[in-house]
């Protein structure tokens, strides 16, 4: 889903997820000025080249290796082995292109004005070390991208991404005075979405809790990335779902060792009192 702003006839489209044909279909419309990336995961770059020429703002934290997509995927997935895999995936897959330089870069608190739109960018991370949502000041329109408020909750599978910095970013973002909530994989929410953002967080707690309960009897990581207990081994691309699941996996424990839930000896990882 794109996010298209338009007063004035001026457009600003984030995102290209929905496809070359909406971006065409757009653009006989009506002209896109500027092209603002709110982060540099791949769905969220993808057909960025279809309006290379116009406009581009990037975020402020978002590495220049975006420019390139082998280095992209190894700031992702950790290693130049899994890298390697992420790059000729997402290419095949999406046809993601790696980033150009941008023309400017923007920050958090800062208030990009295009046209008769006033965009606060707010910077969000723990999906993502260069994530951001926007508040459209003068609608009171919330863009809260991958703070996506979908029921399979949040995605936390790079090696940058961080539990508790993205559960700060949502209790946040959610704090926020607005009059719609749109996120990039949902439809958008009229008025107050309390509700929803409460949901969102519960996932947090419910994917401890699965991997809290795979710790009876003591087992390894490994082990608890064969059980799939976010995705039930369902993503159609088995070895992207197993590289993602396995990171999300791995940054459960430790939080359940700090809340005194789980202890860790010798790589086996065991329900406190069992």
């Amino acid at each position: 889903m794109p996010w298209i702003t338009h007063p004035r006839q001026r457009y600003s489209a984030d995102r290209r997820g929905a496809g070359a044909e909406v971006i065409k279909e757009i653009y006989r419309e009506t002209r896109i000025d500027v092209l603002i990336i709110s982060h540099s995961h791949p769905d969220h770059i993808r057909y960025w080249s279809m309006l290379g020429d116009r406009h581009i703002l990037l975020p402020k934290e978002t590495p220049d290796t975006a420019a390139d997509l082998f280095l992209l995927g190894e700031r992702f997935v950790g290693n130049p082995e899994e890298a390697v895999y992420w790059a000729g995936l997402v290419n095949a897959l999406w046809g993601v292109e790696a980033l150009r330089q941008p023309d400017d870069r923007y920050g958090n608190g800062d208030v990009i004005e295009i046209g008769g739109t006033r965009l606060e960018a707010i910077h969000a991370p723990g999906h993502v070390d260069d994530h951001y949502c926007f508040l459209e000041r003068n609608t009171g329109t919330l863009l809260t991208t991958d703070i996506d408020l979908t029921s399979i909750g949040p995605w936390y599978g790079n090696v940058e991404s961080d539990i508790d910095a993205f559960e700060k970013s949502v209790r946040s973002i959610m704090n926020l005075r607005c009059e719609r909530v749109c996120s990039s994989h949902r439809r958008p929410i009229e008025g107050n979405a309390s509700a929803e953002f409460r949901a969102y967080l519960e996932a947090f707690e419910r994917h401890r809790r699965a991997v809290l309960d795979l710790c009876d009897p003591p087992v390894t990581l490994e082990q608890i990335a064969d059980a799939s207990p976010f995705y039930g081994n369902g993503l159609w691309d088995k070895v992207g779902r197993r590289m993602f699941e396995t990171k999300m996996v791995a940054k459960n424990p430790a939080l359940l060792i700090r809340d005194g839930l789980v202890e860790e000896s010798g790589g086996l990882y065991a329900k406190v009192g069992t």
